[in-house]
């Protein structure tokens, strides 16, 4: 699973000329759905979502989270981060997850987010969305937690890796 975050000062996502989902100061999360995944890496994206220190502290530093300082989180589905796009000039979209699974992957997301957080909002899965942010930066991070399936086991102590 993908979350491709942005620190803003605002964010909102419309749907046919309808805010379906604002936030002030905070996070505004791209979230990619990839074949394989599934709960855990739902749970553990989000967890990486609110624990990321990406807030300034009062000496200026990325030291804060998310949760410290109480911002929002806006997500929103985007299908497209999931694309394969090493070779010719139109993208595959084989790496993403099936729109069953997406969405229902995406609704467990949003719903897991707002009983961990008090200040979330989202986009809607499949919907032709128009996504506006003031950037804070700018400050942008790509998140990954790969399916199991797809995760490389580390090497032991002293075998090549």
């Amino acid at each position: 699973m993908i979350g491709l975050i942005q620190r803003v000062e605002k964010a909102h996502v419309e749907v046919s000329g309808e805010v379906i989902g604002s936030i002030q100061r905070g996070l505004m999360a791209l979230v990619g759905i990839q074949r394989g995944d599934g709960e855990l890496e739902a749970t553990r994206l989000l967890e990486r979502m609110l624990g990321y220190r990406v807030f300034p502290d009062e000496d200026g530093r990325m030291n804060r989270s998310l949760t410290d300082i109480d911002g929002g989180l806006l997500l929103v589905p985007q299908f497209t981060l999931a694309a394969d796009t090493r070779k010719g000039m139109r993208p595959s979209f084989g790496p993403a997850a099936a729109p069953e699974d997406g969405k229902r992957l995406f609704a467990g997301l949003v719903a897991a987010a707002k009983k961990a957080h008090r200040r979330v909002g989202s986009g809607r899965f499949g919907a032709h969305m128009k996504v506006t942010l003031v950037n804070d930066g700018p400050v942008t991070f790509w998140l990954e937690v790969p399916p199991a399936g797809l995760r490389a086991a580390k090497p032991a102590a002293g075998e090549p890796g």
